[in-house]
């Protein structure tokens, strides 16, 4: 539409910024890979989420202002999420907290607990439910239908490695592997990366279905491989999951595909080469995009450094920066560094985050219009930098715009309601203060007002029109 944005977007797979325009204009197709339950969710976790989370409701925003169906409205946005609940750190999870029990009934006690806690982690940062969020484990058929049509094009083999037999990709049979990464097979020397097993035909040749022992989940497969059939009591390799649950809810072929900078190589490298081999198709995506590395403090996250953080420990503990971080300041940290670029996750830039939101208006229904400024920022590669700069200029004007344009990066303040008890608590604290404030002790008298702000309540002093004496005003900011 004329008076709307065009969408362009940085696909890794060309490395250049381009217009989006989707392989079916009257339905938008994204997947993004999501967590593996072996753990509560960590704060790297958290910013694929929350930047796929802007680009789903861009998306969606866009295609209800027709611009893809020529004016309609009516383009479908579908975004499916996977839940990974078959790994290798899973099962050894179940076997540690739950020693004697039935292991596949170990695994799902683990796997609930952990997913049910990555969905009330993510919601609390402002994140909308996918449309669709497959787990691996209810796709087992779909993958061992994936690798028997990569065995009958001959881009697959069955082999006996050190744990059993199992079935592998054949990297050199796709003459143009390693496109999305841009290494080149004969590059690629055994190392920390590529193991060399003997019973590999090329060293970067990866496990599409592996063997299971007794003490690891496994299905029954029956394979077909020149006239004779193979049966491996297994489980899925990592790559595989995601290429038949993409499939599955959106096609061989689909729009986007999401991700952290970290999956690149080999995970979505392998994707690709699973997806294409198997339907004969010239992609699996047409535009690839992942969001850069995160780091604590200016250091790796680890815990062997004493920055390993959870989202649900950041929320509800006060182990960074001596307090709790509500979810729309942790959003707004994340925001405010485009999601290409690296990101310093800090107090610093959290208490930066804080800052803004004490200054944005509360609630307000965003059914008004989104501001010009903030849609083209959102539009060119997601620039949420600039579109939270947008944002934060329509506060300081009070414009009608703001709560529209605030609902799309997800970022609106929402009004809380107020305990009585509470609400005489702040009282008698701003009344302390307004007699700090007549006796002149006005170092004091910051410090209240400052801890208050830490606490999401705001103080707004003014003069009374009639006698012309300080009064305090306050509100909760979150």
């Amino acid at each position: 539409m004329a008076d709307t944005p065009e969408l362009r977007l940085y696909n890794t797979l060309t490395r250049e910024k381009a217009p989006f325009q989707p392989i079916d204009p009257s339905h938008v197709r994204m997947y993004v890979c999501g967590p593996t339950v072996y753990d509560f969710a960590h704060i790297g976790n958290a910013r694929p989420v929350i930047v796929f989370d802007v680009l789903y409701r861009l998306l969606k925003h866009l295609a209800d202002k027709g611009v893809w169906d020529g004016g309609k409205g009516e383009t479908k946005v579908t975004y499916v999420r996977n839940i990974t609940d078959v790994d290798d750190k899973i099962n050894a999870r179940a076997l540690r907290d739950y020693p004697g029990m039935e292991l596949n009934a170990a695994i799902r006690l683990v796997t609930e607990k952990t997913e049910t806690q990555f969905h009330e982690d993510v919601k609390a940062l402002g994140c909308l439910p996918p449309d669709v969020e497959p787990r691996a484990t209810d796709n087992i058929t779909q993958m061992i239908d994936i690798i028997q049509k990569l065995l009958d094009r001959g881009h697959a083999y069955v082999a006996d490695g050190a744990e059993g037999r199992e079935v592998l990709f054949s990297t050199g049979s796709m003459a143009d592997y390693g496109q999305l990464s841009k290494r080149k097979l004969e590059d690629q020397q055994a190392g920390a990366r590529v193991a060399v097993e003997a019973h590999k035909r090329n060293p970067a040749d990866f496990v599409l279905w592996k063997h299971s022992d007794a003490d690891q989940p496994g299905w029954p497969a029956r394979f077909s491989m020149d006239g004779a059939g193979v049966d491996i009591y297994g489980r899925p390799g990592w790559h595989i999951e995601c290429s038949a649950m993409s499939g599955r809810y959106l096609g061989d072929v689909f729009d986007i595909h999401g991700g952290g900078l970290d999956l690149i190589f080999p995970h979505h490298e392998n994707e690709i080469a699973q997806s294409r081999c198997a339907h004969g198709t010239h992609a699996m995506a047409n535009v690839w995009m992942h969001n850069g590395f995160l780091q604590v403090e200016g250091k790796k996250m680890s815990k062997s450094e004493g920055n390993f953080f959870t989202i649900n420990e950041l929320m509800t503990t006060e182990n960074f920066g001596g307090r709790k971080w509500p979810g729309e300041v942790l959003r707004l940290a994340m925001l405010m560094t485009h999601y290409r670029e690296p990101i310093d996750f800090s107090v610093k830039r959290l208490e930066e985050a804080e800052r803004l939101l004490a200054k944005w208006p509360m609630g307000g229904e965003p059914v008004g219009p989104v501001n010009a400024s903030v849609l083209s920022a959102l539009a060119d590669d997601m620039n949420t930098v600039a579109a939270v700069q947008a944002l934060h200029a329509l506060a300081s004007s009070n414009s009608p715009e703001f709560a529209a344009s605030a609902e799309l990066l997800g970022v609106l303040p929402k009004k809380v309601a107020i305990d009585q008890h509470l609400a005489d608590g702040v009282e008698a604290i701003v009344q302390m203060r307004l007699e700090l404030l007549k006796a002149k002790n006005f170092a004091e008298a910051d410090k209240i007002r400052d801890d208050l702000l830490v606490k999401g309540i705001q103080l707004k002093d003014g003069k009374d029109p009639a006698t012309g004496e300080r009064v305090t005003t306050w509100e909760i900011k979150r």
